[in-house]
């Protein structure tokens, strides 16, 4: 049998194996080897300058375009809340008796017709104006970041801006995509090995400051991966041993862009596949708290086993996510009580996504978590800030659902976030009916209070 040598072949051999060479050494030198160290080169953020200049001129063209060939420009809404001044019921009725024609209160019966207004009024306004319902959908962007998903009401205007949209698009999966995925793996790889060889060590000093080292290293490497640039506020704040760390919610990488800067215990619900593979390891090198499924139910059984580590002052603090479901960046919704019945300092930390860069929000609803991710690291960056506010502790006489009202108002008004009282699980849920029986017995309570002060007189 005859062989032929073809040089191109070699030649392509060689290319192949100087182009894998090359990116290799970037990923070290670049990225893994700064990350390990936990120094920057500034790239990230010089990126960031770069594409908001960009995205400036994006936006000036569509206007302008929009305006020369007569378009109806796309109208971004918000999903923020116009606030309003607190009425109580009470108030709001008695301003609808004055404005029919009974004018004078005093006389009026027990109970009046127009009072159905009140209810019609507000059952019109949750349909239109639902505080939960927008909290579970991206929010619009007044400007364009050349990402299509950012805002729905983009038309074509010009052909310059849709020929830098298809270089933007290039840039993202052709370039970012690969190099993103590779810092993922290698993250989530070196997690997996590093954090199983510690757990052969014994117990003790030189285990945990390893599994720390690990851990940063790590979750460093997969911040990279999404191209993340964090600003964190008042480190002198940062949780401690023995205490709890609250947040608000609004993507998995929470976790991420929290544990890239310091080290916590996860709490959380054993997986199977990949995820577990992850959490085993990880539990053999630091305490985390991993329930089964039918642990998650017990509250008694989750209050022991969080209390039980808080009480170890050796053991790392605990990252909570109080509100149990991921909202959309824009508000804090309920936060669950459980966290706060435990008897230690809560840490609250505030972090907040700009939006300009990629939609953070994940909504479980509609998007897987592979699906998620893919648009994560599809996006042009992760920008946030996150601000350490000073720790808290429930004050005598306070129950644990004051408590937790107290650290989420905290939380709102640092992230510049609506504080709501609904419960994040209505999105999957009805309402309660205790939240309608509670309108009911305010109701109830202000006639009672109204034929009792016409008995006094």
């Amino acid at each position: 049998m005859e062989f032929f040598f073809n040089p191109f072949d070699n030649l392509l051999c060689i290319l192949l194996g100087i182009s894998f060479t090359v990116w290799i050494t970037s990923l070290l030198v670049f990225i893994i080897v700064p990350a390990i160290f936990g120094v920057s080169f500034g790239i990230r953020r010089l990126y960031m300058k770069t594409l908001l200049k960009v995205f400036e001129w994006a936006t000036v063209r569509l206007e302008r375009g929009a305006k020369e060939n007569n378009h109806p420009l796309y109208k971004p809404y918000s999903n923020a809340i116009i606030a309003k001044e607190p009425t109580s019921l009470e108030e709001e009725i008695k301003e609808i008796r004055r404005s029919g024609s009974n004018k004078d209160l005093d006389s009026a019966s027990e109970f009046e017709m127009s009072d159905i207004f009140y209810f019609a009024r507000r059952g019109v306004e949750s349909i239109m104006d639902d505080e939960v319902t927008k909290r579970f959908s991206a929010e619009e962007l007044e400007s364009w970041n050349l990402l299509t998903r950012s805002n729905y009401n983009f038309q074509y205007i010009s052909l310059r801006l849709t020929v830098l949209w298809g270089l933007g698009l290039l840039i993202r999966y052709g370039l970012l995509l690969p190099l993103r995925v590779t810092l993922a793996f290698t993250g989530v790889g070196l997690l997996v090995f590093l954090t199983s060889l510690i757990g052969l060590l014994p117990n003790g000093r030189i285990k945990n400051l390893l599994s720390e080292k690990v851990h940063l290293m790590c979750y460093r490497i997969c911040v990279r991966a999404l191209t993340a640039i964090i600003t964190y506020h008042d480190s002198e704040n940062k949780p401690k041993n023995g205490g709890i760390c609250v947040a608000n919610h609004t993507s998995p990488i929470d976790v991420i862009i929290l544990a890239s800067d310091g080290c916590y215990a996860m709490v959380g619900q054993i997986h199977g596949g990949l995820m577990g593979v992850i959490q085993r390891s990880m539990v053999k090198a630091c305490p985390h708290v991993w329930f089964e499924r039918s642990e998650v139910k017990d509250r008694h059984l989750v209050a022991k086993r969080l209390s039980d580590h808080v009480d170890d002052k050796t053991k790392l603090p605990i990252l909570i996510f109080p509100e149990g479901t991921c909202i959309n960046n824009t508000s804090v919704m309920m936060f669950k009580k459980g966290s706060f019945e435990i008897g230690t300092t809560v840490y609250p930390v505030a972090i907040k996504y700009d939006p300009r860069f990629g939609d953070a929000f994940w909504n479980s609803s509609k998007f897987g978590m592979v699906n998620y991710l893919l648009r994560m690291m599809s996006s042009w960056a992760i920008v946030c800030s996150v601000w350490y506010l000073p720790p808290m502790s429930r004050e005598e006489g306070e129950d644990a659902v004051h408590f937790a009202n107290r650290v989420k108002a905290a939380i709102a008004r640092q992230g510049g976030l609506v504080d709501l009282l609904w419960d994040g699980g209505l999105k999957r849920d009805k309402v309660k009916d205790t939240f309608k029986e509670e309108q009911q017995k305010l109701y109830s309570k202000m006639l009672v209070g109204t034929q009792e002060d016409r008995s006094r007189s």
